[in-house]
């Protein structure tokens, strides 16, 4: 919980005003936008220190008070729905303790010592619904909304599969279910990759997947998209026909509404818990998200007598699983190839939601981390977001080893090319001896070429990068530059393949012409970032700009690495002796002298300009990134603050000046809260350095 004991009462009133406004943010992001910038453990530390702020002064409470409100009011291009019955939200726990305190708070209520029959249900991660119907037939359908009033969705409701528009059945005259509308994860997965290849939008989890294709204008979007649901409550009915949650999930399941099959009656809190972690345990092997178990009093006299406090029911709870680890299956470790040749190896996962994010792949780091830590194929893992950012193996459970599973063996030869792959002694990273005859190679260095720091140009994806290379379209740097001289369909290639971009699926006269504009706008190119998008082994983009202010232009740089002319740029503060000799090695290779020499006859490349303001707010200000920007790449962002005069620091401290923080922020956020150093978003940021 929140330690708050030593909070003075104007502090607690600064506090409370930063907590509206911010989760009124976070839900119009979440509610509205279905586009939420915090994970559910971020979020759920700001209600519940709001809540603890106001336990503590009550008469500080404000008029708009989270604690007064759900959710965010409904958008104004969608008909309004007034709920006549309100949609409540639930509070949430997150330990063993806090459920038996729960239990422990029913019966003093009760005034009982006897055990309280429970029904255990999975919280499904969608987006809630009601559907109303008056003598079996389906009439409208509306989002929670603020709770009160909510979306009308009632045509995207009709054209989900399964959904029920006419009830055979005897039921009352007004009858209203209300459940969760969700995407399965291997729909998602689908829906994803087929954005990705028509270059649309693509969604974070599948929680935004669901509600961004059920809240759509034309419900012809939202047939496309394979959504599923489930009922797991009632609103309004005018006669209510069973005594117990568990007799209304029968009864309407014998409507032919779905209901979760993982629902289970618990009769006293040790079967909650033992509900609780079996189902953790498996969450995985689900084919859907869940972030927790509701737990809900049985008995309706019981939840009569219990009634509700302001915003949530006094008879029911929500157990929300740790947000910054799961449980899953490692299903496959592949070893992949990056630009430089390091062999890396990724775990294939049994997609998992870990903090609002879906994760089916995780890093490995390198071989000595699979011994270490004896990761095998077959495995149950332990997985977390590295600073809620990059999924990581954090532990294997050997007690789930069912079996013998063989240990694994890494690979001696490049997976793509076959080459040797080495280890340096001084080097924890195998590489491939292939050089630039390994297709991986090749093709992740396009990649960085065309990437958002370098030449930044749109329209060249990752698979579009994979598929011209494959087809022999663009092999190296150059051939990007030439695309639009070699787009005729009378151009064959040795495979017959034509170059007739506009005919290509996915592709279009539009696109193209688009392609193309992009491809011309960065034949204008700053030095460092051409310096960078060379992929010249570790160097980044902030190690670019420190190479570039120091020769300013690229004839003096190059013409001081083909001499190896060592001494200045080993005096370059942050450049080491072994960074020094890989930028040298880099141009010792007649191969890459000639592409540059090519790429030099189609490209201008800026001589550098220092962009430094010693008024800036940040000149000589140390400066940590943390979370995901939306705006700026991590490396973009760390040039841009060493542009303006500021130095880039790995990890907070007292001596840190500023913290940057982005979406998923997280230790480094809460560090930077501790020692009380200034905070700013990413759009401040952006307002510094535009």
């Amino acid at each position: 919980m929140f330690d708050i004991k030593d909070i003075s009462e104007n502090e607690a009133k600064i506090q409370l005003e930063f907590l509206a406004k911010e989760i009124e943010k976070a839900d119009i992001a979440y509610y509205q936008n279905d586009e939420p910038y915090l994970d559910d453990a971020s979020y759920d530390k700001l209600r519940r220190l709001n809540d603890a702020l106001e336990a503590k002064f009550p008469h500080l409470i404000r008029s708009d008070s989270p604690s007064k409100r759900i959710g965010a009011l409904v958008k104004s291009e969608f008909k309004k729905v007034e709920l006549k019955v309100p949609m409540l939200s639930l509070a949430d726990i997150f330990s063993d303790e806090e459920l038996k305190d729960f239990v422990m708070s029913i019966k003093r209520f009760l005034n009982t010592s006897d055990n309280i029959a429970f029904t255990s249900e999975p919280k499904m991660d969608g987006l809630s619904f009601s559907a109303s119907y008056v003598n079996g037939i389906f009439v409208q359908g509306s989002t929670r909304g603020d709770g009160k009033i909510g979306e009308d969705i009632t045509e995207n409701l009709k054209v989900i599969k399964e959904f029920p528009l006419f009830l055979d059945k005897d039921v009352p005259e007004h009858f209203e279910v209300r459940g969760e509308v969700f995407m399965s994860k291997a729909d998602f997965l689908k829906l994803n990759e087929m954005n990705e290849k028509e270059h649309k939008k693509t969604f974070a989890n599948p929680r935004n997947a669901a509600a961004g294709s059920l809240r759509q204008l034309d419900a012809r979007i939202t047939q496309k998209r394979n959504l599923s649901f489930l009922v797991y409550t009632w609103g309004e009915v005018s006669d209510i026909r069973w005594k117990t949650q568990s007799e209304f999930l029968d009864y309407v399941k014998s409507l032919g509404f779905p209901v979760n099959p993982y629902n289970k009656l618990c009769l006293n809190d040790h079967e909650l818990l033992d509900s609780f972690n079996s189902l953790m345990e498996n969450r995985a092997s689900l084919p859907y998200d869940i972030d927790g178990i509701v737990y809900k009093v049985n008995d309706l006299d019981l939840q009569k007598r219990l009634g509700f406090l302001t915003r949530t029911p006094r008879w029911a709870i929500a157990h929300k699983f740790p947000a910054e680890q799961a449980i899953t299956k490692l299903n496959n470790i592949r070893v992949q190839v990056g630009r430089t040749g390091a062999l890396t190896p990724v775990a294939d996962l049994e997609p998992i939601n870990v903090g609002g994010v879906l994760v089916s792949h995780a890093t490995l780091h390198n071989e000595d981390e699979i011994k270490r830590k004896d990761i095998r194929i077959g495995d149950m893992v332990v997985i977390q977001r590295a600073g809620d950012v990059i999924p990581q193996i954090v532990s294997v459970l050997k007690e789930k080893r069912s079996s013998y599973l063989p240990e694994f063996q890494f690979p001696v030869f490049c997976p793509e090319c076959g080459a040797h792959a080495i280890r340096e002694e001084d080097e924890a990273v195998r590489r491939c001896t292939g050089g630039l005859s390994c297709p991986a190679q090749a093709v992740e260095r396009l990649k960085h070429f065309v990437s958002r720091e370098a030449f930044n140009i749109e329209g060249l994806g990752d698979k579009v990068i994979e598929d011209f290379y494959k087809e022999e379209i663009i092999k190296t740097p150059y051939d990007i530059f030439t695309l639009k001289e070699r787009n005729k369909p009378t151009d064959l290639f040795s495979n017959g393949i034509s170059l007739n971009l506009e005919n290509r699926e996915g592709w279009g006269v539009k696109s193209v012409k688009k392609l193309f504009d992009a491809i011309e706008k960065s034949k204008i190119i700053s030095l460092q970032k051409f310096i960078y998008a060379l992929g010249i082994r570790q160097v980044g983009a902030a190690t670019a700009y420190l190479i570039a202010k120091h020769y300013h232009s690229f004839s003096n740089f190059m013409t001081a690495m083909i001499n190896q002319d060592l001494q200045l740029l080993v005096s370059i503060d942050g450049i080491g002796p072994a960074m020094a000799k890989d930028i040298v090695e880099f141009f010792k290779e007649e191969h890459n002298i000639f592409i540059i020499q090519k790429l030099l006859s189609v490209v201008h490349i800026d001589d550098f300009e220092s962009l430094e303001n010693t008024d800036s707010e940040i000149f000589g200000k140390t400066i940590v990134f943390t979370g995901t920007l939306t705006s700026l790449t991590r490396s973009e962002a760390k040039s841009k603050a060493l542009s303006f005069g500021a130095k880039v620091a790995g990890s907070v401290s007292a001596h840190t000046d500023y913290v940057v923080a982005g979406e998923n922020a997280g230790s480094k956020l809460s560090k930077a809260q501790e020692l009380g150093v200034k905070i700013i978003s990413e759009s401040d940021f952006i307002k510094i350095i535009s």
